[in-house]
């Protein structure tokens, strides 16, 4: 349950801080790309800058004419993130809160997102305001040019610069992805998530999956600031590590996901074949030379055994990848969701819905 805590006042933002590429790019959108689009912020705990968040957002919509909606989903927040966002975006119809009884990840608020509105496009963007809201006009931009994702390649300060670097180089040289930061504020078509299994924490791989299935990638430089309150909920050594083992996954998954027989049928057959020329070697020692040598015989069974396994194994990922396949194709065809959620009493259609 959410605590009782004063709304913060939002900081108000000046007009004087309009930038000229962004109004530029602004006056470049068609009047579809204007309003069919929804921003998506995930938020855990944001409740000292959120207030600040929905005002700059609001501030950007009336300065670059955008009439697309903003959904916040409060992911499971305990200090009243939710109840501060809807009071300082009091009359703005655009605005909606959408809540998870638990924190589930920034992956599953994605899905949520997607599941809830029916705009062509999504804007992901933080609640801690290191990104500005007029980086949006810019993003919408790039998608109007007929991009079906555009990413943020971050300029400016960043505590995580060395981790963050090693992590894109490792994904750029494993995934072949043409852009050169998977971690920032994107863009992109809801349509790429139909079908699209992400599991927990592996909004970081989107990007990479998307390009696997074929929707073109492109990136803008976007302005990176410090964080004005708050802490980030993605840090620590054991993020490092998780990281380095979904990369791992991932990278097993679109390599071999689809033909899990090639990773563990190729070294079972080699480490058969090995072990039968070991055999051969130990009956010529045995018959031809004269004398036997039992770890021979030891290792000829340790080879084919393992070998069998692999090959085994192998033809039981074979069957989990077509069943996998299998039920892919069902939920496309039934179109089913699976995001939790509290009562929508708080997440009323906008007014653009309703038309």
């Amino acid at each position: 349950m959410a605590t009782s805590l004063p709304t913060p006042e939002p900081t108000p933002v000046s007009a004087d801080t309009r930038r000229p590429d962004a109004l530029a790019d602004a006056h470049e959108l068609n009047p579809l790309m204007r309003r069919d689009f929804a921003v998506v912020i995930p938020a855990l705990n944001e409740a000292p800058v959120v207030a600040d968040t929905v005002a700059a957002l609001r501030e950007a919509f009336e300065r670059y004419d955008l009439a697309g909606e903003v959904l916040l989903i409060d992911d499971g927040s305990t200090d009243g993130t939710a109840d501060i966002a809807l009071a300082a975006a009091e009359g703005w119809s655009a605005f909606r809160v959408l809540r998870h009884r638990l924190n589930l990840g920034k992956t599953e608020a994605m899905l949520t997102a997607a599941a809830r509105t029916s705009r062509t496009w999504m804007v992901l963007y933080d609640a801690d305001l290191q990104h500005e809201p007029d980086e949006i006009p810019r993003f919408l931009r790039r998608l109007q040019d007929g991009w079906d994702v555009v990413t943020g390649r971050k300029v400016g300060a960043y505590d995580k610069r060395r981790v963050s670097s090693v992590y894109n180089a490792l994904s750029r040289k494993i995934f072949q992805v043409p852009v050169s930061d998977l971690n920032s504020m994107k863009a992109f078509r809801r349509e790429i998530l139909d079908g699209m299994a992400l599991r927990h924490d592996w909004h970081r791989f989107f990007v990479v999956l998307a390009h696997a299935r074929g929707w073109s990638v492109s990136e803008i430089d976007i302005a990176l600031h410090p964080r004005k309150a708050g802490e980030s909920k993605y840090q620590g050594p054991g993020r490092v590590l998780v990281g380095v083992l979904d990369l791992l996954s991932v990278a097993f998954l679109l390599r071999f996901g689809r033909k899990p027989l090639l990773f563990f049928g190729v070294p079972g057959a080699a480490l058969c074949g090995l072990g039968l020329l070991t055999g051969l070697v130990a009956l010529w020692l045995r018959f031809v030379e004269g004398f036997g040598f039992r770890p021979l015989l030891y290792l000829v069974i340790l080879l084919v055994t393992v070998g069998v396994l692999l090959v085994g194994v192998g033809f039981l990922g074979e069957l989990v990848a077509q069943m996998r396949d299998e039920v892919e194709a069902q939920r496309r065809r039934l179109g089913g969701g699976g995001e939790v959620l509290e009562p929508a009493a708080a997440a009323a259609p906008s007014a653009a819905d309703a038309e």
